[in-house]
């Protein structure tokens, strides 16, 4: 339960009395931090009150795990900075005003703090490294800190991170002390949309309203200490596909010269594969007769690799995304098969932590309520997740949509050319760091024409990038609107009802193109507004529900309004060209009442009987299409 402290400073806040700043205050060895304790938020979750002190204790990175390693997530101290310029006097060996939980948003109640603006941040925590370690390099684990991140070791900066959403290793060996108490300090700064700045953000702004949501600013996913010899693998780039080739790049940290790297493929305890070749350069060999994966069949193998004394654990997936000419109507294909993508509108936001998930079991809690009513599909919408995320649907057996996270969503505030060149980087960033997800079928570069630019069509450049970096998954290039012809999709967005590869349209989107993929990026979006014990109690938030596309005022409506769209999908699919559907969306978030289930995850919509009926006769209607006729695959 929150402590009588949390209350007095919620009530504070609520009534518009001043908190104390903590702006120009000097700190020093004799103060104490303000002892760690949530804040109320507006709405808890089932998991709020177990998160603890020690969350997110799984290893965070899956597909390059290693055996030697040391979580750093805990309490942490945390301290309010007043510019940019602060990180240019590093508080080194003094302790700092607040306690905080690490990983989280500062801006969470689960953080401990709950600032409204956390554009600067100094964070620090002690560590200590067994002299076991003292042959090998010790490696610092971020993965994700919103947006830029400075850190320092022992009062020496270790290095630099741009980008809120992606993780990175410092090599700290230089900096570390054996056997003793080390001091880590990080400066934090995350601009969100605030004055000129535009970068890669998604929903988060610093005013909330609507579809739009609060920040998150800070250390929102795990840091963690590894092992790890002279010469590592510092990433895998792993691709199985559907007729048993393994495409392989062993990236080492040696980069300028050529090792021998080993890789084992194992399958419920049997190797079934293992084969030898250089670091740093692309090779395959070649499984036979592979069990494939697929939503109906999520399978599987585990994959040992060896480069001199370094061993990691990863996994794969064989399976093949595709798309061809199915009965003279462009499809998208999963091992050879035109599969009907059916998901939600992901927005991956919890009331208690914001971008971080109170912990692991409410995480694929949402992933297990899609896939038990029959989904085969998530659209994961311009946010990255936790890497443990992507393991969960490639272990359910859910297919990813993958955005890019956006830019400013005003078409007024658009990138500057060095604003875009950064956007493009973090494309690529993105698309290596998780390319090797089986689950992951489609790359989304932008949402709705947000920091879009229409004159010069970006869009061709960066869908050409995509396809370079990763030649086994479609690109959707612009959802939504804006579409000047890239990219795999001729994608629509609709409110309420859909418009999914038909001769009519909306202003708003473009008419169908039979040379793509026919596809409905988003529709649905009905509401029904619940009581205040399962609303984000936020005044603001709360007068904007009203914005919803389509409120219906009970429950029953609700599911025949369902039942009745979702019915439109399924004649959209039969006479025309629609080839997979996203459902707008998983949970309610904020001051929207659109979810499937609220936004505490306490109270379900749906009535379960007929969405899974109506979900069945998607996937029975695209069969239809698709039976007793020629394939024609690009």
């Amino acid at each position: 339960m929150f402590l009588a402290q949390s209350f007095v400073f919620s009530l504070l806040a609520i009534t518009g009395l001043a908190l104390p700043s903590n702006e120009g205050v000097k700190h020093n060895n004799m103060a104490r931090s303000t002892k760690y304790a949530p804040k109320e938020p507006p709405l808890t979750t089932p998991w709020t009150d177990k998160v603890g002190t020690k969350p997110w204790p799984e290893y965070p990175r899956p597909l390059l795990q290693r055996s030697d390693w040391k979580n750093l997530n805990g309490i942490w101290k945390y301290q309010n900075a007043s510019d940019l310029n602060a990180v240019d006097s590093p508080p080194f060996g003094k302790d700092l005003a607040q306690e905080v939980l690490i990983p989280s948003c500062i801006e969470s109640g689960l953080s401990g703090i709950q600032t409204d603006w956390g554009l600067y941040s100094w964070f620090s925590t002690s560590f200590d490294v067994s002299s076991e370690w003292k042959n090998d390099k010790v490696l610092l684990n971020f993965g994700a800190v919103d947006y830029e991140a400075t850190v320092f070791v022992n009062g020496q900066k270790a290095g630099f991170h741009r980008g809120g959403y992606y993780r990175f290793a410092l090599d700290v060996t230089e900096h570390v002390k054996f056997d003793q108490s080390n001091e880590l300090l990080v400066f934090v700064h995350d601009p969100t949309d605030d004055g000129d700045y535009v970068i890669p953000i998604g929903k988060q702004t610093l005013r909330p309203s609507h579809i739009f949501y609060t920040p998150c600013s800070g250390i929102w996913q795990s840091v963690w200490l590894e092992a790890a010899p002279t010469n590592y693998i510092t990433q895998l780039d792993l691709d199985a596909n559907m007729d048993g080739q393994v495409n392989v790049t062993v990236h080492s940290s040696a980069n300028g010269t050529s090792a021998q790297a080993k890789v084992t493929v194992h399958k419920d305890g049997k190797t079934v594969a293992t084969h030898e070749g250089p670091t740093n350069k692309p090779f395959q060999f070649t499984v036979s007769s592979p069990k494939l994966w697929s939503p109906d069949s999520p399978n599987l193998y585990n994959v040992t690799v060896s480069l001199d004394k370094d061993e990691v654990e990863s996994y794969i997936g064989f399976r093949t995304i595709s798309r061809g000419v199915i009965d003279g109507v462009e499809r998208p294909l999963l091992n050879g098969e035109f599969i009907f993508m059916f998901g939600t509108l992901d927005q991956g936001y919890w009331p208690d932590g914001l971008y971080t998930p109170p912990n692991h079991e409410a995480m694929v809690y949402d992933l297990k309520v899609l896939k038990d009513l029959g989904f085969n599909m998530v659209r994961k919408h311009i946010k990255v997740e936790t890497d443990l995320f992507y393991r969960a649907c490639d272990e359910i057996g859910l297919l990813v949509i993958q955005d890019m996270p956006s830019l400013r969503p005003l078409q007024s505030v658009l990138p500057d050319a060095k604003q875009q060149a950064e956007f493009a980087r973090q494309l690529d960033v993105l698309v290596n760091q998780f390319k090797s997800y089986p689950s992951i079928a489609i790359w989304v570069i932008y949402n709705e024409g947000w920091g879009q630019i229409t004159d010069t069509y970006p869009e061709f450049e960066l869908t050409d990038r995509v396809r370079q970096l990763d030649p086994t998954r479609l690109v959707d290039s612009t959802t939504g609107w804006v579409d000047h012809g890239a990219g795999d999709f001729s994608d629509n967005h609709h409110y309420a009802n859909p418009q999914c590869g038909t001769p009519f349209y909306s202003t708003a989107s473009s008419p169908y193109d039979p040379s793509r993929i026919g596809f409905q990026g988003e529709f649905g979006g009905i509401g029904n507004n619940v009581s205040i014990e399962h609303l984000w109690n936020n005044q603001a938030a709360i007068d904007t529900i009203n914005q919803t596309y389509e409120i219906d005022t009970t429950i029953e409506a609700w599911n025949y309004r369902s039942h009745l769209l979702l019915g439109e999908l399924e004649d959209q699919i039969r006479l025309f060209a629609c080839s997979g559907g996203v459902w707008t969306q998983t949970t309610d978030v904020e001051g929207e009442v659109n979810g499937l289930i609220t936004y505490d995850r306490r109270v379900s919509r749906v009535d379960e009987k007929q969405w899974k009926a109506d979900i069945q006769a998607l996937y029975d209607a695209a069969a239809a299409r698709s039976s007793n006729s020629t394939r024609d695959s690009l």
